[in-house]
């Protein structure tokens, strides 16, 4: 239909790919599609995944999304690819891939990640010359642990790319990435916009890595066409761009309208982040603040906890509860659950910035050791780290009227009411779960005008927030979540 526009948005992320049919148009998501990926793990943290499930996932939610939305293939203008940040995926001289693509949630490469910080200086020596900290699951220590541990492998390497930067080059032939997620490799000045050649040169002498670089390209560029055979393969118009993408991040804050300074995004999944944009990259002197470039044009200083949902299902699990019954034991136990706290660090953690901690629980008495103040402790556990990290952002010159909540956590009017307390911050979803697969579709509609059409304007008529979601802190209970707040800091400080 000629008063429709029609985008493809995927987002690859660990444990599946979604895809969503935008009509940029009328700003609606027509149809929606999901396939699930697993995981190769292995001892000393080793997590990995075979990229051939990437492509599969990818054509079965393309599918699944043009049938749900009842539209042909033929009248996609665009394609956008949001993918999990980090990842390491090498490539040979005919595009085959070498090896399984090594995850951001990989911590094998540890020892390498702590070689490379030493060697540029420790984490302010990171910081200046690169604008971030590495951490192990930065691309970087992925490089040298594969020339160390697979040298026939390092031998042949001819490319160099990102998850979501492997799926461009699938759709097009063409090698390239985007500065948002080429932040999240540790060879990349986020300042300057380039790779860090040198650091390179420090890994690899022989230089093959510098030849295996993508090229880089701003967020408004398009990599190109679609390759007919994948357009046939897909069932969509041969014609359709394929735009630049970018991380999960990026894209997500681009699928919740956070494109200008104002705005908050928190994410409350497996994992959480933090994140907002920025006009210039004002770096945090706080090694936990990553001042990623955003895929809009700017900045995106964000933090990330690495325990969240993983924590309170793992209490759910233990005292067999589904959703529901968790929910009403956490409403039942008043805020600082009778003085139990839990440090929630399941995975070790990133913000507090405390990578070989472990979780426990604190506080506990006769009287307050209930299944609803464990429920509630967990709740509130995982959010003072979201918190702890807010406050980074905040010491950093963040300002923000509002916080959007994305990820399975936000489904919870609980936790939302949790969040709005502890962040002393007016809390609202948005309509759109799938933010970045979402923000992928806007970002190809802008690419495909040529960026005529201003991001911001798309954002308005695409993003679309649910006032029934809405939620403000309550005076009563700020005042009760700060005490509770300040019991964790003491708690944390130990550690």
């Amino acid at each position: 239909m000629a008063n429709q526009q029609l985008f493809l948005g995927i987002d690859c992320g660990t444990q599946g790919t979604k895809a969503l049919i935008l009509d940029a148009l009328s700003g609606q998501v027509l149809g929606q599609g999901a396939a699930a990926h697993s995981m190769i793990s292995g001892a000393n943290g080793r997590r990995e995944q075979d990229t051939q499930q990437w492509l599969d996932a990818f054509t079965q939610a393309t599918h699944q999304a043009l049938a749900a939305a009842g539209v042909d293939g033929q009248a996609i203008l665009g394609i956008g690819v949001s993918g999990q940040q980090h990842g390491l995926v090498l490539l040979d001289e005919q595009g085959q891939v070498l090896r399984p693509a090594k995850l951001w949630c990989d911590t094998e490469t540890t020892p390498e990640n702590d070689r490379l910080l030493a060697h540029l200086g420790g984490e302010d020596g990171s910081l200046e010359r690169l604008g971030v900290v590495i951490a192990p699951g930065y691309t970087v220590s992925k490089l040298l642990w594969t020339r160390e541990q697979h040298p026939q492998v390092f031998e042949r390497i001819a490319s160099v790319v990102l998850p979501h930067d492997f799926l461009n080059y699938w759709l097009t032939g063409r090698h390239c990435s985007e500065y948002g997620d080429a932040s999240g490799t540790g060879y990349f000045n986020v300042r300057t916009r380039q790779w860090d050649v040198q650091l390179l040169r420090h890994i690899d002498p022989g230089e093959r890595l510098l030849m295996a670089l993508p090229e880089l390209i701003e967020a408004h560029q398009p990599v190109g066409r679609i390759l007919p055979a994948i357009a046939a393969h897909l069932g969509i118009n041969p014609n359709a761009v394929v735009a630049s993408g970018g991380g999960d991040n990026m894209m997500g804050a681009i699928g919740t309208g956070n494109i200008q300074p104002g705005v908050i995004t928190m994410s409350l999944g497996s994992s959480g982040t933090v994140y907002a944009y920025a006009a210039e990259p004002a770096v945090s002197p706080q090694p936990s603040v990553a001042t990623f470039c955003s895929s809009s044009g700017g900045w995106l200083p964000l933090i990330c906890t690495m325990n969240l949902t993983n924590a309170t299902g793992a209490i759910r699990e233990l005292l067999d509860l589904d959703i529901d019954a968790f929910n009403a034991q956490v409403v039942q136990a008043p805020i600082g659950a009778e003085g139990v706290c839990m440090l929630p660090f399941l995975n070790g953690e990133r913000v507090p910035a405390l990578p070989h901690a472990t979780a426990s629980l604190l506080g506990l008495t006769t009287t307050n050791l209930t299944r609803a103040n464990l429920c509630r402790a967990v709740v509130e556990g995982t959010t003072f780290g979201l918190r702890y990290g807010l406050d980074l952002l905040r010491a950093n010159g963040l300002k923000a009227q509002s916080i959007r909540l994305i990820g399975g956590g936000s489904k919870s009017p609980v936790w939302r009411q949790i969040v709005a307390d502890i962040m002393d911050t007016t809390v609202i979803c948005t309509e759109q779960s799938e933010a970045a697969a979402l923000g992928a579709a806007i970002q190809a509609a802008w690419c495909h005008s040529g960026a005529q059409d201003s991001l911001a304007e798309l954002c308005e008529r695409c993003v679309k927030l649910d006032p029934a979601s809405e939620t403000w802190p309550v005076a009563a209970h700020v005042a009760a979540s700060q005490q509770a707040y300040e019991r964790y800091r003491q708690h944390v400080a130990t550690l």
